[in-house]
């Protein structure tokens, strides 16, 4: 495993100007989220690893204060996967090739409950939070 060296003084000057902390108000949160979205709307490979690491911290600060001021309301599981396919303008057919052809309907009925391991592929065929289907 190689790790890849930070060059302290260009990650020292991004933090400075970043000032990431844990966010406590509202203009915190909107001063990290900007530093966010200026990192994000650049191209990937046009980041230096200082910068992604920034990235990778101000992601983890802004999702914490998120979660934590505005959570996600609880929902029954198989109503946020019913969401999340009309939200794409997908089909149930469009779930096969992670759940059973027969389990779909009965799921999305709310007549059978969603595994730990159809969770896990949901998640990832969604890119949202696996436990929004637990």
């Amino acid at each position: 495993m190689s790790a890849t060296l930070l060059d302290e003084r260009k990650y020292q000057t991004l933090l400075g100007k970043a000032l990431p902390v844990v966010i406590r108000t509202e203009a915190e949160y909107q001063r990290l989220l900007d530093a966010t979205r200026d990192l994000i709307e650049r191209p990937e490979d046009a980041l230096t690893e200082e910068e992604s690491r920034l990235l990778e911290l101000l992601g983890v600060l802004v999702e914490e204060y998120e979660d934590r001021i505005h959570p996600l309301p609880k929902t029954k599981p198989h109503r946020m996967l019913a969401y999340l396919i009309e939200q794409r303008s997908m089909k149930p057919s469009d779930l096969w090739s992670v759940l059973p052809k027969s389990r779909v309907s009965e799921i999305l009925n709310g007549k059978r409950s969603i595994s730990k391991t159809q969770a896990k592929q949901l998640a990832a065929l969604f890119s949202v939070p696996v436990e929004i289907f637990l």
